[in-house]
């Protein structure tokens, strides 16, 4: 199979010009841009900035100290990547792979980026937040060699795109038996975002999100916003299947009717970040609010969320998104909420012992908010803020991964838009050698109670 890109900015600047002669979408109308009529030209060049490095450059070793006092050495492993989202370490020791949002899957070897990118990926609709998403190995890959790589797909002739998961062997430098094993059913605006976020759990399933697909901005109707509370639709679920991609029987939907049997959890907005508790086998999932009104979740089986019936956060024009923002019968409140926002990428349960102040942690990579941050759970389900860190460097964190040498490792990128800035990088975190190690001091954000 052979590498290839669908970029079809070409084609949409052609449609927009004809769109130019029709009438202008009114505030409030509902519509899809790019599904019910072509992009417009100002929505193209939005997604389309010209390329450029906006990422702080890190030299090869920098000294830092966390807002709690905590001595940490950055090191640079690998520049020149453009909007790094997945990170995997193959269990050779010496290989880890990383997936380019532009379409790319890269080899690092031995702290080395091979400038070939691995070859056999499937053909992916690359334009705005879509592309190449994450990557995560089969529970059993070092005997079967198997991976999954999300990306985004679009369809001819008609408008739109979704998330999809394909299933291949991989081969150093190529990707071999390409398969998708689950086409979402997603299909909206290509300006929508995708989440994609990929993990096995302890029970051998695999987890995937998918994000609320949304690309109307700040109008205040959509067509993909509502679907988030529908189980005849995959937008802002978290999916669960096996890993050849059919549905497990006891899925929390399997036998409702007109239900996507897949669904695991609905109500969500973006998910970016999902982890396992190492200690208790819980899940946690980490999502993007709108303005405000991030989250971390306590994952459950047929439990819902809230979005958009309940969000602490507001619409991009400053409204709340929500009639009654945090409490309502049936919805699962955060267990954690950030007001204003943080922008929670992926995240681990650091269970490492080189940072022995960190362990036992969830680690949050933060987007917009450019810095990471360490989260303490209490009492099973009550998460507290303890530290923060790496601001200086004014880069947005995507991934997070604890090496098997025990560092922790980064991907960067400078902004989120722009379809070929070459800006992100892999970094590494060490400990300062005879650095003292600060006592730790948790402040929690306080929770509204809920009504009796």
């Amino acid at each position: 199979m052979s590498v290839m890109m669908k970029t079809p900015i070409s084609a949409l600047a052609l449609a927009a010009v004809v769109l130019a002669s029709f009438p202008t979408v009114a505030l409030g109308q509902l519509y899809s841009p790019g599904v019910d009529q072509p992009l417009t030209a100002a929505q193209i060049a939005r997604e389309t900035p010209p390329n450029t490095l906006t990422g702080a450059a890190v030299d090869k070793s920098v000294d830092l100290k966390s807002e709690g006092g905590m001595a940490i050495r950055v090191i640079k492993l690998a520049e020149g990547l453009s909007h790094p989202d997945g990170l995997v370490f193959l269990p050779d020791g010496h290989t880890m792979l990383v997936t380019e949002r532009a379409g790319r899957l890269r080899e690092i070897k031995d702290g080395i980026l091979d400038p070939t990118p691995v070859f056999g990926l499937p053909t992916m609709y690359h334009f705005a937040l879509g592309g190449l998403q994450d990557v995560v190995l089969h529970p059993d890959f070092a005997r079967n060699h198997i991976l999954y790589i999300s990306y985004s797909k679009g369809r001819e002739p008609r408008l739109g795109t979704t998330l999809a998961v394909a299933r291949a062997r991989y081969e150093p430098g190529r990707l071999k038996d390409v398969k998708d094993i689950l086409v979402t059913e997603a299909w909206e605006s290509p300006l929508g975002t995708y989440g994609g976020r990929m993990v096995f759990g302890p029970d051998g399933m695999l987890y995937l999100s998918v994000g609320d697909r949304d690309g109307t901005g700040t109008n205040p109707v959509s067509t993909a916003r509502p679907q988030a509370q529908k189980l005849n639709s995959h937008i802002g679920k978290i999916l669960r299947i096996r890993d050849d991609g059919s549905i497990p029987q006891d899925n929390p939907f399997l036998k409702t009717p007109d239900a996507k049997g897949e669904i695991f959890s609905l109500g969500h907005r973006n998910v970016y970040g999902m982890a396992w508790d190492p200690k208790t086998g819980q899940m946690w999932t980490s999502e993007f609010g709108p303005s405000g009104g991030d989250e971390i979740n306590m994952e459950k089986s047929g439990h819902n969320y809230g979005w958009p019936e309940v969000s602490l956060g507001r619409n991009y024009t400053g409204r709340l998104m929500s009639a009654q923002p945090w409490y309502r019968d049936g919805f699962d409140m955060p267990s954690f909420f950030w007001n204003p926002t943080f922008n929670p990428e992926n995240m681990i349960f650091y269970t490492g012992d080189r940072f022995p102040r960190l362990k036992g942690s969830l680690l949050i990579a933060g987007g917009g908010s450019k810095k990471i941050a360490q989260m303490m759970i209490r009492d099973a389900d009550y998460i507290n803020q303890g530290d923060t860190m790496l601001h200086e460097l004014g880069v947005r964190f995507r991934d997070i991964r604890q090496g098997p040498d025990g560092y922790i490792y980064l991907l960067t990128e400078g902004r989120l838009r722009g379809p070929n800035d070459t800006d992100g990088m892999l970094l590494r975190l060490e400990p300062v050698p005879g650095a003292p190690v600060p006592p730790l001091t948790g402040r929690g954000a306080p929770r509204p109670a809920s009504p009796d």
